[in-house]
């Protein structure tokens, strides 16, 4: 994969203010919740369009985290930002090992099932993925040309469920019976 150095990434959204002293209550998008202060630049999609800022202080708080933004010092500035999406460009992501994706470069690619047939069945597009324990979950939504217009949802199971992904391609394998 190659970066493009202007393109950013959304990885968490400011959900709230926190105390007087201007902190910010932050829903964190990575693994762990504390990945996210490790960016000492955030842009953040305001009303009025991106702004960078620069988070001088974070921490982890209850199940989320809570950031200070620099020049931010009470709490009626704060709240100019709850709500706001916090990005960070592609370029400063760390790249993973082989075989790992970040969900990002996942949705949108089509799927494929090779259950029961030579020839691979688009079952649709990913439109995101979520968490629940056990294992991550694809939620599949139908597309121009696929088998019928359920969604269905799909284990993310190595090697068991998932065959191989191929972001070239822009197409995930898995070994998923259609009627499901």
């Amino acid at each position: 994969m190659s970066a493009d150095k202007d393109r950013t990434i959304i990885l968490g959204r400011i959900s709230g203010v926190f105390g007087v002293k201007g902190w910010v209550k932050v829903w964190s998008f990575t693994e762990p919740l504390e990945r996210l202060l490790d960016y000492p630049v955030w842009s953040l999609r305001l009303p009025g369009g991106w702004e960078k800022h620069e988070v001088d202080a974070g921490q982890r708080q209850g199940k989320g985290l809570v950031a200070h933004l620099a020049g931010c010092d009470d709490r009626e500035l704060a709240r100019r930002f709850v709500q706001a999406e916090i990005a960070v460009p592609e370029a400063s992501m760390p790249r993973l090992p082989e075989g790992e994706y970040y969900w990002y470069q996942l949705e949108g690619l089509r799927v494929l099932s090779q259950a029961g047939s030579e020839t691979p069945i688009l079952l649709g597009v990913l439109g995101h993925l979520f968490e629940t324990g056990a294992n991550d979950v694809m939620v599949v939504q139908p597309c121009e040309g696929s088998i019928d217009g359920r969604e269905r949802m799909v284990p993310w199971v190595d090697a068991k469920v998932i065959l191989g992904v191929d972001l070239g391609a822009g197409e995930i394998r898995v070994d998923w019976d259609p009627t499901f």
